[in-house]
């Protein structure tokens, strides 16, 4: 029996969201959950230290880094010492390509997608400027993936869903073909991690990343990388830092990490997925015949991620027309480089990414202020 999300009594726990704005810049960075900034201040206030000290406060901190991982291991569906914390996912992949990079060759290859976010495009394409290696690129449908796969291909880099277009991949799919030509899988899950379960056990990933402040956490970077690599690599990092952390770690914001894990955590995932839908099938439904589309036009094989253009207005102009009415959407290219070169649109696109805590209402007075830009 369908329940529907109670979407006051999500709202009601968002200070934020208590202000007359439309957030619609979720891609971007999600608002959070008081709970998440309480853990935050509660940390600074009352259990401030590094770790390694013999007093309590450094004691309080080596409890919430275990905690931590244990959460980040539920959370990705995988054991907690597989798990990395970093201060974005771009440093994390920075972090974890150089620690692999030791093991590559001139004319390895790597291959990735012009669905990528940049942040699972430039650490390959640096490697490639350093090292000699080879990255190859499939098109945005990806029906040119296996065509890009060679005897020298070390590496599919790929994302779950697209941070501009909102495209669904079948990631398990992509891990097994990947496997198949004993390759890695190395997943962006960034996008996708506010819209549904992260299982990398499912997904098949040997490394997997994401950030906290996609899904309703502060500004922090999580990885998951399969114990055997973790194991075999080789990091960059002080020695007496632990495992891949490179250093001093961001202990406050772990705290509101876990708070923002548990959170979604008391939420219905499926609860949750079917009112995103709703409200996506509610904007295409809604949407002008003059606003061009991009990506998929119905709500099938996507998320509520959307990018359009409007006849005659620059994406700039139509956001800051939102923006002045409080409308929060996105315009550019959003790191999603490739999108925009393939799409053939240099001042990139409007985005307006829908999550849990937007309403129909929002949806409406998004589409209201939409039509009266013609």
């Amino acid at each position: 029996m369908r329940v529907a999300l109670d979407v006051d009594a999500v709202r009601a726990r968002f200070s934020a969201l208590q202000r007359p704005y439309a957030f619609f810049d979720g891609p971007a960075g999600t608002q959070v959950p008081d709970v998440v900034i309480d853990a935050i201040a509660a940390y600074l206030r009352e259990s401030n230290a590094n770790v390694g000290g013999e007093f309590e406060t450094s004691r309080r901190t080596g409890e919430l880094i275990e905690r931590a991982r244990a959460t980040a291991g539920r959370f990705l569906g995988c054991e907690p010492d597989e798990t990395i914390f970093g201060p974005s996912m771009t440093n994390l992949n920075f972090a974890l390509t150089r620690a692999l990079a030791r093991e590559l060759e001139e004319g390895d290859e790597v291959v990735v997608t012009r669905l990528d976010h940049d942040a699972n495009i430039s650490p390959w394409l640096e490697l490639q400027h350093d090292l000699g290696i080879l990255v190859r690129f499939a098109g945005l449908d990806l029906s040119d993936l296996e065509d890009q796969f060679t005897d020298r291909t070390r590496v599919v880099a790929f994302p779950l869903a697209s941070n501009a277009l909102g495209t669904l991949v079948d990631g398990h799919r992509i891990c097994e073909l990947a496997h198949g030509i004993g390759a890695l899988a190395w997943v962006d899950a960034v996008h996708y991690a506010p819209h549904g379960r992260t299982d990398v056990a499912k997904i098949g990933a040997d490394v997997l990343l994401c950030s906290a402040y996609k899904f309703y956490g502060p500004h922090l970077g999580l990885a998951f990388v399969r114990r055997e690599l973790l194991e075999r690599w080789r990091p960059y990092k002080a020695r007496p830092a632990p495992r891949y952390e490179s250093g001093t770690m961001q202990h406050e914001l772990l705290a509101g990490f876990v708070a923002a894990v548990e959170y979604l955590e008391s939420l219905d995932w499926d609860e949750l997925s079917r009112h995103e839908r709703d409200l996506g099938q509610r904007f295409l439904d809604g949407l002008p015949d003059s606003i061009t589309l991009y990506g998929n036009q119905t709500m099938d094989g996507r998320v509520p991620t959307f990018a359009f253009n409007l006849e005659g207005k620059s994406p700039v102009e139509v956001a800051a027309h939102l923006g002045d009415r409080g409308i929060f959407v996105w315009h550019g290219d959003y790191y999603a480089i490739e999108v925009m070169k393939a799409l053939g649109l240099e001042d990139g696109a409007v985005r307006a990414g829908i999550v849990h805590y937007n309403t129909a209402d929002e949806v409406d007075r998004l589409l209201d202020e939409l039509r009266r830009l013609f």
